[in-house]
């Protein structure tokens, strides 16, 4: 792992940090959902967008609706073992079993988290057991 754009990963992520809950958005300042914030910081890094998505709900307990998130994330991120997980890593949540996992953050840390939720501004929050027990999978920025 480059210390260097792990770094860089969580700065961008921090830069975030106050914007709006807002979904579907991804505009730093303005509204990002947790989506957003992912989409966001991969801009910032990459200097495009990884792809649009497709409309989404909001709502976590979807059961018909496949596994679209984890399925993009695969597309443009790179799995690591949940164990593994480090600062700059996205981290994706089941939030119901049997549920789409459909909520996703950014680690700032071994325990801590910057993400989006609704009703909530983009903030730094503690990685609790509430949240470890959700993960889903753990994915890496290309060249981190």
């Amino acid at each position: 792992m480059d210390p260097h754009r792990q770094a860089l990963v969580v700065a961008a992520a921090r830069g975030w940090i106050g914007t709006p809950y807002h979904h579907q958005a991804s505009l730093k300042g303005v509204g990002a959902d947790c989506l957003g914030l992912v989409r966001g910081v991969w801009r910032e890094i990459y200097g495009h967008d990884a792809e649009a998505p497709p409309p989404y709900a909001p709502d976590w307990a979807e059961t018909d609706q496949g596994e679209a998130m984890l399925q993009a994330a695969r597309r443009h991120l790179i799995e690591v073992a949940v164990e593994d997980r480090a600062a700059g890593d996205v981290v994706i949540f089941r939030m119901k079993r049997g549920a789409a996992a459909k909520h996703a953050a950014i680690l700032a840390g071994p325990s801590t988290m910057i993400h989006a939720m609704e009703g909530v501004a983009v903030a730094e929050v503690a990685l609790s057991p509430w949240w470890r027990r959700r993960i889903a999978a753990v994915f890496r920025f290309p060249g981190a």
